[in-house]
């Protein structure tokens, strides 16, 4: 379990969230049996429901991992367009690859190849949807680029925010992982504290951080 949340809390959430079928499935297999971290049950029926209110045509994703959280965001509407996926692992990359292909989405679903900064420094264009799932210490770094290429009325959400709760309690820090966690913390103070944006953390999952500008 993830310390966000009681454990009996999130095990009675994710009983409840229907289970899916097809390729999702066999990705989350794929992802249980070799230890692949993909997005969390109840984290993928927030995206579903996120995507369905929102309606983004364009949707930017950091961190592809073996393609799961594309695929699944992929085929939650019919208006989405192009959702270009950022990943540097060549491993990760030829799965999710694949996998997309499987799905049938390759004409939606772009994987952009490279370190996650150096390519979001070299896009241009908007996005309705940025979901950042990229390495948990540098979101504060990608934070500038996620905003520049944000399309008005367009949000962003932010998985593992709280990570593992150690963000949020000194008590559960795990003294190999103090950097990534003050790196998170810089990250939420950041977007709690900027007056353009409206924020909301959500104790989800591994912590789920939304927002959006004010002026929108």
């Amino acid at each position: 379990m993830s310390n966000v949340t009681y454990d009996y809390m999130e095990k009675y959430i994710r009983e409840l969230i229907p289970a899916h079928e097809g390729i999702l499935t066999e990705l989350e297999s794929y992802a249980e049996n070799n230890k692949v971290p993909i997005i969390h049950k109840e984290v993928a029926n927030f995206l579903e429901l996120m995507i369905s209110i929102t309606k983004p045509r364009a949707i930017l994703e950091l961190g592809t991992a073996i393609g799961y959280s594309s695929v699944l965001m992929a085929k939650c509407s019919d208006d989405i367009e192009k959702i270009d996926t950022i990943e540097r692992d060549e491993k990760m990359i030829l799965l999710a690859e694949e996998n997309i292909n499987k799905a049938g989405l390759q004409d939606k679903i772009k994987v952009l190849k490279g370190d996650c900064l150096e390519v979001l420094e070299g896009l241009e264009g908007k996005y309705d949807l940025v979901f950042i799932d990229a390495g948990k210490g540098h979101y504060n770094v990608f934070h500038p680029h996620c905003l520049r290429l944000l399309s008005k009325g367009g949000i962003i959400i932010a998985d593992n925010v709280l990570y593992k709760g150690m963000v949020a309690s000194r008590e559960l820090v795990i003294r190999r992982k103090i950097t990534i966690v003050k790196r998170m913390k810089k990250y939420i103070d950041m977007i709690t504290k900027d007056e353009n944006l409206i924020t909301s953390i959500i104790p989800m999952g591994d912590g789920i951080a939304m927002m959006k500008r004010r002026d929108d």
